[in-house]
């Protein structure tokens, strides 16, 4: 009798239902209606919203890719969330080059002067806020903000943004650029099936 064999096959077992269960908590995701606003009622545009669901992997696949684009000397989007591990390109599609730096804490980084497509992204490997700045042209700022989550968006100009969550509880993460790279998201609670409205203070 093999005894290895006969131990080793619990475990096994135990590691694929715990895959399956995974897999079918992220098949099981539904859109949720999520709407940003501050303390009067006002929508909050280009606010970075992440959902911490238990179970879900801080660091994003292998290969996971964005691109933070230049066009009409302007960072499109303004805030572009990414999951921790993400690689991110730098496309110019101005008539113009760009000098793309970062000097944050969150990620440091310089692109030279250049036109198109930079060969290499760079990868965000940790949480935080980049603030993103062009040597050449000091109008444009944008923003690349880490989380460690799947489940994230930036909202458009009515403060909304749906992200595919599963059914439950869960906390908020709200960042947006009026708050500073250095302070913390705030952290509100979520319940997921009707629209949420998010208050800030």
């Amino acid at each position: 009798m093999n005894i290895a064999a006969h131990l080793t096959t619990p475990i096994r077992l135990s590691l694929s239902i715990s895959t399956l269960a995974l897999a079918c908590t992220a098949a099981f995701a539904d859109p949720q209606a999520i709407t940003v606003v501050d303390a009067s009622g006002q929508p909050i545009a280009s606010a970075a919203v992440s959902v911490m669901v238990k179970g879900a992997k801080a660091t994003a696949p292998a290969g996971t890719s964005a691109d933070m684009v230049q066009k009409n000397r302007r960072f499109t989007p303004t805030v572009l969330p990414v999951q921790t591990g993400t690689a991110v390109s730098f496309p110019n599609l101005d008539t113009v080059r760009h000098h793309v730096y970062s000097f944050s804490p969150a990620r440091k980084f310089e692109i030279k002067l250049y036109a198109g497509t930079p060969a290499s992204p760079v990868v965000f490997d940790k949480p935080g806020t980049a603030t993103l700045g062009c040597n050449i042209h000091d109008t444009m700022v944008g923003y690349i903000h880490v989380v460690d989550t799947p489940y994230f968006g930036a909202t458009d100009a009515a403060g909304k943004v749906s992200i595919d969550l599963p059914a439950g509880e869960h906390k908020a993460h709200v960042w947006y650029p009026a708050m500073g790279e250095t302070t913390p998201p705030v952290e509100l609670a979520l319940k997921t099936g009707a629209p949420v409205t998010l208050r800030m203070k």
